[in-house]
């Protein structure tokens, strides 16, 4: 297994990732061959966040020239995560049909974001 900090490159910001903060989305470069489950689990290791859903988005480099000479830009992948932002209690059935809860230490946001709600 890679590490998260290969998987998660750096936050992508923009106006239209900006106003998605305040609906617990969170837009990040990603490795081009990172998996959702890999994106999933970088993001609640290095966030300590619930991570409810990851979209995906590949794409491609586009052509430039220098003069005579022409290439590619490299491709890139961007996933956008939905955090979970009203972490609720779990409760579960315990031996002799008692009801247990168990409390979740997640956060409800990410600070490290580098941008402002």
């Amino acid at each position: 297994m890679r590490a998260a900090e290969d998987i998660i490159k750096r936050p992508y910001i923009t106006e239209k990732s900006n106003a998605e903060i305040a609906e617990g989305k969170y837009t990040f470069i990603v490795d081009v061959k990172a998996t959702k489950t890999e994106i999933r689990q970088a993001v609640e290791k290095l966030f300590q966040v619930k991570v409810l859903k990851v979209n995906t988005i590949k794409c491609d480099g586009k052509r430039k020239r220098l003069g005579v000479h022409e290439g590619f830009r490299p491709d890139w992948k961007k996933a956008i995560v939905k955090i979970d932002t009203d972490p609720k209690p779990v409760t579960y059935l315990a031996e002799g049909g008692k009801t247990a809860t168990t409390t979740k230490k997640y956060k409800t946001s990410i600070e490290e974001f580098g941008a402002a709600q």
